[in-house]
């Protein structure tokens, strides 16, 4: 089991906050991407972020937006769509919208819309 599993989605959502923001996007829009992935509402998005869910049990909860299959490239070296473990290719998912989200991508690319 890789350590990422069973770390709390609550320690590394303030990272990706900063990603964000640091490239000019907002909270709001990284929690719009995170909620179009995992199908959560804000509620349930901050309820995991208040328990501290793990990721393991972040992913086991969420309804995977029927699109992220669409969603490819390469994070830390690894191809997502070539990815074995389920778990780890829906962490790294979630990785790669938040890479694109800090890269400036439209919101409709980054939502896999038309």
């Amino acid at each position: 089991m890789h350590r990422i599993f069973t770390t709390s989605f609550a320690s590394v959502y303030p990272h990706y906050v900063t990603k964000a923001e640091r490239k000019g996007r907002s909270q709001a829009e990284l929690d719009h991407v995170i909620q179009w992935l995992t199908g959560f509402d804000d509620a349930e998005l901050r309820r995991h972020i208040d328990e501290h869910t793990s990721f393991e049990d972040f992913f086991a909860a969420a309804d995977l937006n029927p699109n992220a299959s669409l969603i490819t490239g390469v994070v830390c070296g690894m191809r997502v769509e070539t990815i074995e473990d389920p778990l780890m290719q829906k962490i790294r998912y979630l990785d790669k919208l938040v890479d694109e989200l800090a890269k400036g991508k439209p919101m409709e690319k980054i939502l896999r819309t038309a």
